[in-house]
């Protein structure tokens, strides 16, 4: 049985940093491409980041970008979201998904939804200002 945990989510104020973390099971991990999504309350979700297979690859909503870093330990089968500089916006239920598909062939195709087999139960973020 396939399983995607997340963890580390918490309550932070704006400008603050906080790491938010994913463990996988039952699963090839280094066969999925990792990614993380975000809902804010009342809101779809929508994408944040991907990874590829070994991590050389990676792919930020505009959103995001130059304010979170995603990684990912295949030894451990996990993969990570850094979030640094957050705005109250970025309040949400984080989930991470995992999906068999190259990152970067997908490209833009990686914000959709139906791309991935695996998804978290997912951890909240609250950042207040």
């Amino acid at each position: 049985q396939v399983q995607l945990a997340e963890s580390g989510g918490g309550s932070v104020q704006a400008g603050d940093s906080l790491r938010i973390s994913c463990v996988g099971s039952g699963l090839s991990f280094s066969s999925n491409a990792m990614a993380w999504f975000r809902q804010p309350p009342g809101k779809e979700r929508e994408f944040v980041a991907i990874i590829s297979w070994y991590g050389q690859y990676t792919y930020y909503s505009e959103s995001v970008k130059g304010r979170f870093t995603v990684s990912r330990d295949n030894a451990e089968n996990t993969v990570y979201l850094q979030m640094d500089s957050l705005k109250p916006e970025d309040t949400a239920a984080y989930y991470c998904a995992g999906g068999r598909f190259s990152a970067k062939v997908a490209g833009t195709a990686a914000g959709d939804l139906d791309m991935y087999e695996y998804w978290g139960q997912g951890t909240q973020v609250t950042v207040s200002s």
